[in-house]
């Protein structure tokens, strides 16, 4: 079985900042509320007309230009959303025309926030063999446009961006290497964070838009206690699955959901917030991006060396959670 490591990242986050003080106009908050609650200070959102591939192209073309690999020497592009560009074909394949990545497979996995790690895993698996040497795998979503902006318990949350991740065959150690993922689901739970609008139950209609069918719901306390139990039981898994001790990981990159569960995430894990990547605070929430994003990130700024350590862990709607050590 062949190792497959990380060769490049890269990232986009739009440019358009969104404050706490713009909610202050519009619903019963404050930025004191805000942050107490959330941690998140700023968002960024996308600008009227964007879409996800206008974030998940530049970030994507950053990956490749770090790994040193032409697009077209692609064979796999998967991408991580719940908010392609539209219902149908995937953003991957809006995506592979964009890049010019010709001989690349393409296709879309919505798998919410843990998105990107469902997309890690599934390209390790058909690379391992050999039969495909680079993959492409984008999380990324652009939620600003799905949300009530009169619904204080989403509207504050969210933002949108994409990061990207090339991968390759690697030797292992300073040439890096996937060592394991662990996902899960239980859509037992799936009425605690959905759209209930858009999809074959309630398909689009003035009533869908006039019963505001077409924004996020959420029970956020209830999403807030699975969301601990579950991403500590998988990053638990995963190091245990390798002999991996919570001292031994130089960097934790949990889901940058909300800074209270990250930080009681890495409480019961026992790792010091100094390893944790934060990014929470400037950008929100933005889903399926806000790992890839984090780790490009602290590539770039030079937290994450060669040879690190990475714990990711994230857990979404569906539900759907999981957890992967990757030695960078």
């Amino acid at each position: 079985m062949k190792k497959i490591g990380i060769k490049g990242t890269g990232s986009c986050i739009p440019t358009r900042e969104v404050p706490n003080s713009y909610f202050e106009k519009m619903i019963d908050t404050t930025d004191k509320w805000i942050v107490s609650r959330t941690g998140i200070e700023s968002r960024r959102m996308i600008e009227p007309g964007q879409a996800l591939t206008d974030l998940a192209t530049p970030a994507s073309e950053q990956a490749l230009e770090m790994a040193d690999l032409p697009p077209e020497k692609l064979d796999i592009i998967i991408v991580g959303t719940s908010s392609a560009d539209l219902l149908t074909p995937s953003a991957a394949c809006i995506l592979q025309h964009r890049l010019g990545a010709k001989n690349a497979i393409a296709f879309d996995v919505n798998a919410a926030c843990p998105g990107y790690i469902y997309g890690l895993a599934i390209a390790q698996k058909f690379m391992q063999d050999g039969s495909h040497h680079h993959a492409l795998v984008v999380g990324g979503e652009v939620i600003s446009n799905r949300i009530n902006f009169k619904d204080r318990s989403t509207c504050v949350i969210f933002g949108d961006g994409a990061g990207a991740t090339v991968l390759g065959h690697s030797n292992g150690n300073k040439d890096g290497e996937i060592l394991t993922i662990h996902l899960n689901s239980d859509g037992n739970l799936w009425s605690l964070l959905y759209m209930p609008g858009g999809g074959s139950r309630n398909p689009p209609s003035y009533q869908m838009l006039d019963e505001g069918l077409h924004y996020l719901k959420m029970q956020g306390n209830e999403v807030f206690k699975y969301a601990i139990r579950t991403m500590v039981s998988a990053a638990h898994r995963v190091m245990k699955s390798k002999k991996i001790t919570s001292e031994q990981i130089d960097w934790f990159i949990p889901h940058q959901a909300n800074m209270r569960i990250m930080e009681e995430v890495a409480n019961r894990l026992r790792i010091p917030m100094d390893k944790v990547i934060v990014t929470v605070h400037k950008y929100g929430n933005t889903s399926a991006a806000s790992i890839p994003t984090a780790l490009d990130e602290a590539v770039r700024s030079g937290k994450i060396q060669r040879g690190d350590l990475v714990l990711v862990n994230s857990f979404g709607a569906g539900f759907t959670w999981g957890a992967a050590l990757i030695r960078y």
